[in-house]
């Protein structure tokens, strides 16, 4: 029998912050997990690194105010309030000093236990990933550790205020299922939320040509996931706790 894959723990945080490089991002299944998450009493942040404006035909300065505002929507479907939306320039987002910094300075001011942030994975089931996609994930690893270290951008504390921010959790993307590690039931009302918060970026989703309704493919697979916790409904996440001990040399060996 395939042991079941246990819930998050939950108990062990306050804060989430979502870094992601585009408005919707966040809304194909992680959402979900955040409608559960705000639910319970977390509180949540997203910060997208991006306006997200060259995700659709439009003038880029026209998308980015659709996608803002279509980004809102989403926020308020799953009861997120903080949204922080950086400027980096979509389709060409650059991992360097700026990103890291940029993240960093986001981790040390909103303080979360956990950082959920896109897969770095050049290949996944779905095909090649995007380079901003990896770009973020990558620079959002990167910035978890900075945001530790007061000897990493030191101006955030002299000139800004900020304090050193240590994170316990990671959470990237399971892709596939079976690397996942924890997994969130999002069974009922999280999962409605989830959906209605891809369902708010109705603009961009209309300029996607053969593009699914969310409605059709998001319980599918969240039915997909449940199956690997026991559940009806799930998101997936490979989870990474910081303070967890590392394996020692011996054990590396033995295994």
């Amino acid at each position: 029998m395939t042991e079941l894959l246990p819930a998050l723990p939950e108990e062990t945080f306050t804060r989430v912050l979502c870094v992601v490089a585009h408005r919707d991002d966040v809304e194909y299944g992680t959402s979900s997990a955040v409608a559960r998450w705000v639910e319970r009493g977390i509180e949540v942040g997203y910060l997208l690194l991006t306006r997200g404006e060259a995700g659709m035909p439009n003038p880029p300065e026209e998308t980015a105010r659709i996608r803002l505002a279509e980004q809102q929507s989403a926020c308020a479907a799953v009861g997120v309030k903080h949204l922080t939306v950086l400027e980096h320039p979509d389709g060409v987002l650059d991992y360097g000093l700026d990103l890291r910094r940029d993240i960093c300075r986001e981790i040390r001011r909103f303080r979360p236990d956990v950082v959920v942030s896109s897969g770095y994975d050049i290949e996944t089931p779905m095909g090649f990933n995007m380079a901003d996609h990896r770009a973020a994930g990558l620079a959002t690893i990167d910035a978890i550790r900075d945001a530790d270290n007061r000897w990493v951008f030191t101006s955030q504390l002299t000139d800004e205020g900020l304090e050193p921010c240590k994170v316990r959790w990671i959470l990237m993307p399971a892709f596939p299922p079976s690397t996942a590690t924890h997994g969130v039931d999002v069974t009922g009302e999280p999962l409605e939320r989830g959906i209605a918060s891809l369902e708010a970026h109705t603009a961009y989703l209309a300029a996607l040509p053969d593009h699914p309704a969310p409605r059709d493919f998001l319980p599918y697979f969240a039915a997909q996931n449940g199956k690997a916790m026991g559940v009806n409904h799930a998101t997936l996440f490979k989870a990474y706790d910081l303070q967890a001990p590392p394996p020692s040399f011996t054990d590396e060996l033995d295994a």
